[in-house]
């Protein structure tokens, strides 16, 4: 597949996760209906609440894994990229195309879900993560500080570098991998989001704070440095304790689907 084609797949790829995580973190996350109402006092929530923002973080992985995976690899994310190509799985010299066109993704989307979410009387980028974006410090959803967001990224990425160099595996078992990675992301924003707002992802930070404001586009480059460290520690670690052989080693994660 030429690299052009793989990284149109890569820019929708992260176009839908940024589309379908940030817009229903945006949209859907605290709505609430008129028809839900119990008393003229009372309503009842509709929204997804973080459960719902999870899922629907994982949801966009499976499915652009199952949808896009076989072009590209699937990878949807700057720190993904980074750590295959820290597991042996990735060439270097296709790093850059890669990110660029994961950043252009997320930025499109971005741009798309201000554009809805502008539509609706009263809308305002206020509170401490307008835009769905991630934060530390004041702008961490649950006020921790800058050292324990970047422990929680560094970890959870790490983590779900594991779980994807794991399950793409050649000993792995054979078109489960999209499910595993979705589940996992789900787990990672179960676990962090009120931490960070959960990113994992320098493409998705990058492509919401760009319209949020100079304030929180300030704090993107911890969800450059830390995700990527965590990715590569990852990638590191498997290549050189889990690997048995790069010998007939599945590279991406379209041979798994």
């Amino acid at each position: 597949m030429s690299l052009t084609k793989r990284c149109l797949a890569e820019f929708i790829g992260t176009f839908w996760l940024v589309l379908g995580g940030c817009g229903s973190a945006v949209i859907a996350a605290a709505y609430t209906a008129d028809a839900a109402k119990i008393s003229e006092s009372t309503s009842f929530p509709l929204g997804i609440g973080l459960v719902g923002v999870s899922l629907a973080f994982g949801l966009t992985v499976l499915t652009g894994a199952y949808a896009l995976g076989h072009i590209s690899g699937g990878h949807f994310n700057p720190a993904v990229s980074f750590g295959l190509w820290a597991g042996k799985r990735f060439p270097g010299s296709d790093l850059l195309p890669y990110i660029v066109s994961q950043v252009i993704g997320a930025v499109v989307a971005a741009g798309i879900i201000y554009l809805i979410a502008s539509g609706k009387t009263g809308f305002t980028l206020t509170g401490s993560n307008p835009l769905a974006t991630n934060g530390y410090g004041t702008h961490s959803p649950g006020g921790y500080t800058l050292f324990a967001c970047f422990i929680s990224e560094v970890v959870m990425t790490f983590m779900f570098l594991l779980i994807i160099l794991g399950v793409t595996d050649s000993r792995a078992p054979k078109g489960f991998a999209p499910l595993a990675i979705g589940f996992g992301l789900t787990l990672i924003h179960l676990i962090s989001i009120p931490v960070t707002n959960t990113s994992v992802n320098p493409a998705r930070s990058t492509g919401v704070a760009l319209f949020a404001g100079v304030q929180m586009f300030s704090q993107v480059w911890l969800f450059w440095i830390a995700p990527i460290l965590g990715a590569i520690l990852a990638g590191w670690l498997y290549a050189a304790v889990f690997s048995e052989s790069t010998v007939g080693e599945r590279q991406n994660i379209e041979e798994l689907v």
